[in-house]
């Protein structure tokens, strides 16, 4: 009989798809909230662990599949560069997150149970 997994509970992930557009799931929102935080792209992607440019590219990104941008950066130079979310930016982040926590809600004791499904290490 297979001992209980150790790993911590795991937390299904909602991401929003329309189509074959992905205009926002938890690690743009992650990133969002981040540059939100530090203020600054960089600062966020540090934050994060992962590169500039790849934060650079999905800000990018996900400002062009909205109709407002959520995130907007001043260029750098003397006075310093910077990133804000903005207010529509906000307004998407607590849509997201409001959908995210009812989606885990409703599935959380079919999560528990289906954890039980699974070795305690991954075998190969």
């Amino acid at each position: 009989m297979a001992r209980p997994r150790k790993l911590k509970k795991q937390r299904p992930q909602v991401r929003i798809l329309f189509g074959s557009v992905y205009p926002l799931g938890p690690g743009k929102a992650s990133l969002i909230e981040a540059v939100g935080r530090t203020g600054s792209i960089s600062a966020a992607a540090r934050e994060l662990g992962m590169s500039y440019r790849r934060a650079w590219q999905l800000i990018d990104a996900t400002n062009k599949y909205f109709r407002q941008p959520l995130v907007e950066t001043a260029t750098g130079g003397r006075g310093g560069g910077g990133a804000t979310v903005t207010s529509f930016g906000e307004e998407v982040l607590d849509r997201f997150r409001t959908i995210e926590a009812k989606a885990v809600a409703s599935v959380d004791r079919d999560i528990t149970e289906f954890e039980r499904y699974l070795a305690d290490e991954p075998s190969g």
